[in-house]
């Protein structure tokens, strides 16, 4: 990947910008703009940590959303120490890998990751809201199969999310909620759907107070 490409010749912890790379280590990957980070991205994040039985979860904050406006947008910057003051859990890592890396988009940020990360075992975590809009998302289905995803319930979109384009063309590889724990070594386009309990987080709530005050 050209992102990865230009790490060549500088050392493993400099291109790893201090994340850990450990044989059997199980992380998920809660990507966003994190604009800004609040108490429901900390929430999905232990949820997940139960749930699926990972080690980690590294908050990648996102140097701009494609889909998402630049208008009302904090400088990145900004949005690393939103998070890093939200991720009060220890097994929370916050970064911003995905600009040194130098992507854009989320399937190319996971094959960077791979890359870079071989002995880590990865899983996407995303919202339902991001489920049911995933065939906007460039080349969603070889994301899909790119590393196992944990779609997470969020109030008002999870029942769309089930009916979503997305969710019925990988019916087949949905795993039940009891061997959710197993996600993490699961084939390509494994998924599982996590229904709570929900949190009622919301940073566009959040954007929406800050100016009314």
């Amino acid at each position: 990947m050209g992102g990865a490409a230009k790490y060549r010749g500088q050392s493993p912890r400099l291109r790893r910008c201090g994340l850990p790379c450990r044989p059997g280590l199980k992380v998920g990957l809660l990507g966003g703009s994190f604009n800004p980070a609040h108490g429901g991205h900390l929430h999905i994040s232990r949820l997940a940590i139960q749930k699926l039985g990972l080690d980690q979860i590294w908050w990648l904050v996102s140097p701009q959303n494609p889909l998402k406006p630049v208008s009302g947008m904090m400088r990145l910057e900004q949005r690393v120490e939103t998070a890093k003051t939200a991720a009060t859990d220890p097994r929370i890592r916050v970064t911003d890998i995905e600009a040194q890396l130098g992507t854009q988009f989320t399937l190319d940020t996971l094959n960077s990751l791979k890359q870079l990360f071989p002995n880590n075992k990865f899983v996407w975590l995303m919202g339902a809201d991001n489920l049911a809009q995933m065939p906007h998302w460039r080349r969603w289905k070889a994301l899909m199969n790119a590393v196992p995803i944990a779609v997470l319930g969020r109030p008002t979109y999870s029942l769309r999310a089930l009916n979503s384009l997305a969710a019925q063309r990988f019916r087949r590889q949905r795993l039940r909620a009891h061997r959710t724990r197993g996600l993490v070594y699961g084939k390509p386009a494994t998924w599982c759907f996590i229904s709570g309990p929900l949190h009622p987080g919301s940073a566009t709530e959040i954007r929406r107070v800050n100016v009314e005050d």
